[in-house]
């Protein structure tokens, strides 16, 4: 009824029903290579709970390849979300927080016009000043606030659009690619009486300027996959 193209309904048999009209570009992502001036991230999309064990490990993998690449050379860094189709943005937002940067990334805003925001702080992705997902060691670049080019497609939805979002707005940022898939809202976990779930639309994505979406994540500059690379690194 909502006509969202994002909420769903999985029976307590486990049948799922799903009536939205958007269908994302999945795609599997090949090796990328880049100057050692350059970080490559790659952010993959992640299912659990958000402060799980498996969750913890999941953003700690993400800012290894961080730490691993980041020294007194690094120029700048590629944020890869291509193909990240969503899940649980918190461990996501932790795992690229040293890159993004500290302070609100983005809200949720609902029918109501309520704000309620996400950011990163101290390795913890946080809802309002709650952390959420959070990490045992707290790490800082080398070169704050560098230049970060970040990689889209129409793969990239839901919490992966949540990251997209939160790099809107930054300074010394671009975003290369094409579209996002364009669900770009946030869903609350209804358990009814039967056992039946109800995942419900509920709010849009905003940015950090409050820019509210609901509609594709349009990249700076639209590009093919043979000029993406070298473009974001240039």
């Amino acid at each position: 009824m909502l006509d969202d193209d994002h909420s769903s309904y999985r029976g307590a048999d486990g049948t799922n029903l799903f009536e939205g009209s958007i269908r994302c570009g999945f795609q599997s992502i090949g090796e990328v290579s880049t100057p050692e001036t350059v970080g490559y991230v790659r952010v993959n999309s992640f299912s659990g709970s958000a402060n799980s064990s498996d969750a913890i490990s999941f953003a700690q993998d993400i800012q290894n390849q961080i730490i691993s690449q980041d020294n007194s050379n690094t120029q700048g860094w590629i944020i890869d979300l291509r193909g990240n189709g969503g899940g649980n943005m918190w461990p996501m937002l932790a795992g690229v927080g040293p890159v993004l940067g500290e302070g609100i990334a983005g809200y949720f805003i609902n029918a109501d016009e309520i704000e309620n925001s996400w950011g990163y702080q101290n390795d913890a992705s946080l809802l309002n000043d709650d952390p959420v997902t959070q990490l045992n060691d707290f790490y800082t670049l080398n070169s704050q606030n560098p230049k970060v080019a970040v990689l889209l497609d129409d793969g990239v939805a839901s919490s992966g659009e949540v990251i997209a979002i939160s790099f809107i707005g930054r300074e010394n940022t671009r975003s290369f690619g094409s579209p996002t898939c364009g669900i770009s809202t946030s869903n609350g976990r209804f358990t009814l009486s039967d056992g039946t779930v109800l995942n419900l639309t509920n709010a849009f994505l905003a940015d950090r300027n409050k820019n509210k979406y609901g509609i594709p994540v349009e990249p700076d500059e639209d590009l093919t996959d043979e000029d993406l690379i070298q473009s974001a690194v240039d």
